[in-house]
């Protein structure tokens, strides 16, 4: 997983009003006070249970709020806003357990008759989990942790690791399709990603990755589906977007450029002038 706060340091571990730690692939977060904002983009499948406080998941189509005692299956090469942020006067508090292909294969020894029984999995998507007995059973055996002086084992969390997916196939067997599938990441349609996240700043590497290819491989079928390359159509992209948004009158155009995936208004403005021959102020106004 990689997480990168939009408004604090992630190396500041022990701020007043923030701690953060982990043993292995189980993540422990506190944020006392006001909402922390990241962007989560996981090359991993995990699950994030929420003691206290809220988390609110987006993904630029939806929102998924998960409160107090529930949990979150959140799929792999997934690009995701999260807020966690207080609740009914409770801070925000979880539990985050990543399951990586290395330890998903080691597991399927162990768990491949869930996969047998499976027709197909569940639907690409955060997915917030049903109430059940195991679920709770283990994230309750796991509260002594957050008291960061009490530090367990590698093998003891290696050991929740494994209850976390069963307690999850449990919930839902048809999830084993899904996460006992080791074939080459599969390839999803580009355009239709770039028009849901051309707002965000991805890198071409992560583009690739997050449509199931190589950069070789994402640029030569990109070529199949555009006469532009990547980059110039993201910018076409945003340009046409701003122009929609300007036209209903509703936003002030310095809005429109920051919404649209625009750092820099000026640079906004020269290339929408190149585009449509007038300047954004002849739009919005």
């Amino acid at each position: 997983m990689t997480t990168i706060p939009n408004n604090t340091d992630p190396t500041a571990a022990e701020e007043p009003l923030k701690k953060i730690f982990n043993y292995g692939d189980v993540f422990y977060s506190f944020f006392y006070d006001s909402t922390e904002v990241c962007t989560h983009r996981a090359h991993d499948y995990a699950l994030n249970f929420v003691r206290s406080g809220e988390m609110v998941l987006d993904d630029g189509r939806r929102q998924v709020h998960v409160r107090k005692g529930e949990c979150v299956f959140i799929p792999r090469d997934h690009r995701i806003d999260m807020y966690k942020r207080p609740y009914e006067g409770e801070r925000y508090c979880g539990i985050f357990m990543k399951f990586t292909r290395q330890f998903l294969r080691e597991m399927y020894a162990c768990f491949s008759k869930y996969k047998e029984t499976a027709s197909a999995g569940p639907a690409v998507g955060v997915t917030k989990l049903p109430p059940t007995a195991e679920l709770a059973s283990l994230f309750a055996s796991m509260a002594p942790y957050f008291d960061r002086t009490v530090c367990p084992q590698d093998d003891f969390m290696h050991l929740k690791l494994q209850e976390g997916l069963l307690a999850l196939l449990h919930a839902d067997p048809s999830f084993a399709a899904l996460l006992f599938d080791f074939s080459e990441p599969w390839k999803i349609d580009i355009l239709d990603f770039m028009n849901r996240n051309y707002m965000y700043e991805l890198t071409m590497d992560e583009l690739a990755h997050y449509t199931g290819r190589s950069l070789a491989t994402f640029k030569r079928d990109f070529k199949k589906v555009s006469d532009l390359t990547p980059e110039k159509w993201l910018i076409r992209r945003r340009l046409d977007a701003a122009y929609e948004l300007m036209r209903s009158g509703r936003q002030k155009i310095a809005d429109v450029c920051a919404q649209v995936g625009f750092k820099s208004p000026s640079h906004f403005s020269r290339l929408f002038k190149q585009a449509y021959g007038i300047p954004p102020t002849a739009v919005a106004s």
